[in-house]
């Protein structure tokens, strides 16, 4: 199920804007691959790239090419939403539709994507997709009741659940634990280690602690200049990174002399 990705030469815009530039890369399958760096630097704007959501600003463009498993993500032929349901997002607060119950919040993708299921099948993707957020034996009595019920830890593992009830390929994951405590934090990366075996996971995150603890392989990203755009310093395995890495100033973000 899961792919790796591959973007080369990739240059994104807002308008006129030059956001990020020339950004080359190869996303492995089946690993974790985070992006650090200061505000503003451009990773989001990256991680969003690479599920066509950062095209709902007016004025988004990119050049350069983004591949998964073969297929160019930008080509002309190539519907964006088609792009998402394989390349999946979790966003930095948790967003269970309100008016939804768990059951309901978990098939909200499937439904939208007007798949007719019967119940058997309903019952067994919302069960499937729970037991892989780590969020069923939390939840399997109180299916019925409101999302919106659940503490911020858990609102966040039914958004991953609903983002794997599609099986995507892929899942992007900006700042997932931001928001959140620091045991409801430890929950997620704990479901992090475990999702990597089916999908391949890029996430955006600025505690460099957590970058450490569950990526394979990390991006540090950073600005030239204030009003230039941002660009990819280094990608390397995350043991080197942290350890030994290429460029001085990936070891001067590291190390907390600036950002």
């Amino acid at each position: 199920m899961a792919t790796s990705i591959d973007i080369s030469d990739l240059n994104i815009y807002y308008g006129d804007f030059l956001a990020v530039e020339g950004v080359d890369m190869t996303i492995r399958a089946r690993s974790v691959t985070a992006f650090i760096g200061p505000s503003g630097c451009g990773k989001s704007t990256f991680l969003r790239s690479l599920n066509r959501m950062h095209e709902v600003i007016p004025g988004a463009r990119v050049e350069g090419k983004v591949v998964v498993d073969g297929q160019s993500l930008y080509d002309p032929s190539i519907d964006p939403v088609a792009v998402r349901r394989q390349i999946g997002m979790v966003f930095q607060r948790p967003n269970p539709f309100p008016t939804m119950s768990i059951y309901d919040n978990v098939l909200a993708g499937n439904r939208l994507n007007a798949k007719r299921m019967k119940k058997s099948e309903a019952d067994d993707i919302v069960e499937r997709s729970l037991r892989g957020a780590n969020l069923w034996t939390e939840v399997k009595d109180r299916l019925g009741k409101p999302g919106m019920g659940l503490s911020g830890g858990q609102q966040q593992r039914l958004c991953i659940a609903r983002a794997i009830a599609v099986e995507p390929q892929v899942l992007l994951m900006d700042e997932p634990c931001s928001a959140l405590d620091p045991i409801s934090t430890a929950a997620i990366e704990d479901l992090i280690h475990e999702l990597k075996s089916d999908y391949t996971i890029v996430i955006v995150t600025h505690n460099m602690q957590q970058a450490a603890r569950v990526s394979d392989d990390t991006g540090f990203f950073n600005l030239k200049a204030a009003g230039q755009p941002g660009h990819l310093v280094e990608f390397n395995a995350t043991s080197k990174v942290f350890s030994n890495p290429d460029d001085p100033s990936t070891e001067a973000y590291i190390s907390g002399r600036f950002g």
